[in-house]
């Protein structure tokens, strides 16, 4: 794998300012700033171009990020008519060119791939209501040259701690509800979950089983712990008296953990009672993934969760045998 040298400059001389970020030899620049920050955002000059940009925020109902993605022939007057209209965000990513050649149709076609990709994703829900239609048709070189751009994207804006393109991109498998993907096929029958979509350039490691469900599989994925579309999951986290306190406050967060999987639709109940993931889920660890996915308040899963060799986690990260 060959390695990248990314640039970041603090402009205020501190963690929380404006920031800065570009990868050496790629024509791309981006911003990032808060909103307290918007006029001092808007007066710099990767904001007065054209460009694409994502506006962040906390979602009221969840607590969680969202996003909204949009494009401008002049990002900064854009974000002034943001800043009445929409009330979300507290952050802003500004994406143009340092060579200003990012044209309107590249915008428009950035655009709708961002959103496109954001969206097979599912990491991060998105604010925005319609979808483009396809952005700008491109001449093959430029589109190109735009595919490679997005791949600079998917490297840098995790640095910048943007988590909307991260991960693998999903399809829905044929008869999968648009919006959720967490329907069955058919009364009692096959779930129709997400596919996920390989990249070559995205290290894998071996597929690990669940000893306490052995149909829950999960992968090291860009080096996070992901279980993947399709596991089996537990159908639910009923309450359990008894637990001491710290076990009992340890699993009231494994129960908000899966409530919120199933709110989103990305474990779906099906008719015979059991569960299903309809679409990649990153765990912080594989002990979080093996007590949600198991509906434990705790499981130790550096050893609970093998490879089809019986090595376990603990083994392979630590690149013993067993």
């Amino acid at each position: 794998m060959v390695g990248k040298q990314v640039r970041l400059f603090l402009v205020d001389g501190k963690v929380g300012g404006l920031t800065t970020a570009e990868i050496m030899t790629w024509t791309g620049q981006l911003l990032k700033g808060a909103r307290k920050d918007l006029a001092r955002i808007r007066e710099r000059k990767e904001a007065q171009k054209t460009g694409v940009y994502i506006l962040l925020g906390e979602d009221d109902e969840t607590g969680k990020t969202k996003a909204y993605v949009g494009q401008s022939d002049n990002v900064a007057k854009r974000l002034g008519t943001h800043d009445q209209n929409k009330v979300f965000w507290s952050e802003v990513v500004v994406i143009t060119s340092k060579d200003s050649n990012l044209t309107s149709a590249h915008v428009r076609w950035l655009e709708s791939k961002l959103i496109g990709m954001a969206k097979a994703i599912g990491r991060v829900p998105l604010e925005n209501g319609n979808e483009p239609t396809g952005g700008a048709d491109l001449p093959e070189a430029d589109a190109s040259d735009m595919e490679e751009f997005v791949r600079q994207l998917e490297i840098l804006l995790p640095v910048l701690g943007v988590d909307v393109l991260r991960g693998r991109a999903t399809r829905p498998a044929a008869g999968a509800p648009a919006a959720a993907q967490a329907a069955p096929t058919a009364p009692g029958g096959p779930l129709a979950v997400a596919e996920s979509e390989p990249d070559p350039e995205v290290e894998l490691s071996p597929v690990f089983y669940l000893v306490q469900m052995p149909d829950a599989q999960a992968q090291v994925i860009d080096g996070e712990f992901t279980v993947l579309a399709g596991s089996k999951a537990a159908a639910e986290m009923p309450e359990r008296p008894g637990y001491k306190p710290s076990s009992a406050k340890q699993y009231k967060v494994r129960q908000a953990q899966h409530r919120d999987l199933v709110a989103d639709g990305s474990i779906a109940i099906l008719p015979d009672g059991t569960a299903r993931l309809t679409r990649d889920v990153v765990f912080g660890s594989p002990s979080a993934a093996g007590a949600v996915i198991g509906g434990r308040v705790s499981l130790n899963g550096r050893i609970n969760w093998l490879t089809e060799d019986n090595v376990t986690y603990a083994s392979w990260e630590s690149g013993s045998p067993r």
